[in-house]
């Protein structure tokens, strides 16, 4: 119920993985499950410490991205940085060493340090080609942080890239590319009832 309530009901979530974690809390799946409605719901303090229960539990490393991003929240970038140094990130497969490319450079952003941050996200993953799950995310990114750069330019091209390869609609990058382009959407339904409104006022008189 967690995983299925995560996205649409992140305070349904939480609220159930508070009674798993009544009657289960040695299960690693269920600190893990209570951690991730935790993040979900912003209380980084609570997910932070079930994903160390659960790291203790398992050994698995995994969730080493997540933890550095709790650390952020909490208002911690320094501590983050100090996690994407650490050992325990050449242990990660390619799927969460981007992740921790990403979340070390919202620190650096976290910091003031815009132009470290674009540096951070400059990789052979946003370079390559290729779409994996995580290319719209990391492109998405480097978008964002060369428009907080004031790079529009650079940025506009990156949010571009990122559309092509936002295959689920993961990022609102059409919509930040249409920002920059001056497009702006009008919604015709609205439009119609109005106009239809209007006409059955008209009538009415």
């Amino acid at each position: 119920m967690v995983a299925r309530l995560l996205d649409e009901d992140p305070e349904g979530a939480y609220g159930y993985s508070r009674v798993a974690l009544r009657l289960a809390s040695r299960v690693a799946a269920v600190r893990e499950a209570a951690g991730f409605a935790s993040y979900a719901n912003q209380k980084y303090g609570e997910a932070l410490a079930e994903f160390r229960a659960a790291k203790r539990m398992t050994g698995n490393i995994d969730l080493w991205p997540v933890m550095a991003d709790c650390e952020r929240g909490l208002g911690r970038p320094e501590k983050a940085l100090d996690m994407a140094g650490a050992p325990e990130v050449h242990k990660l497969d390619k799927a969460g060493q981007v992740e921790m490319r990403l979340v070390a450079a919202g620190a650096r952003r976290d910091m003031g340090q815009l132009d470290a941050a674009i540096v951070t996200l400059q990789s052979p993953e946003l370079a390559a080609s290729s779409v994996q799950p995580w290319t719209a995310r990391l492109r998405y990114a480097y978008a964002d942080a060369l428009l907080a750069a004031g790079r529009e330019s650079e940025a506009r091209e990156w949010f571009a890239k990122a559309v092509e390869a936002d295959r689920d609609g993961s990022t609102d990058a059409s919509d930040r590319l249409a920002e920059l382009d001056g497009v702006e959407f009008v919604d015709a339904l609205s439009d119609d009832e109005a106009e239809g409104g209007d006409a059955a006022a008209e009538t009415e008189d």
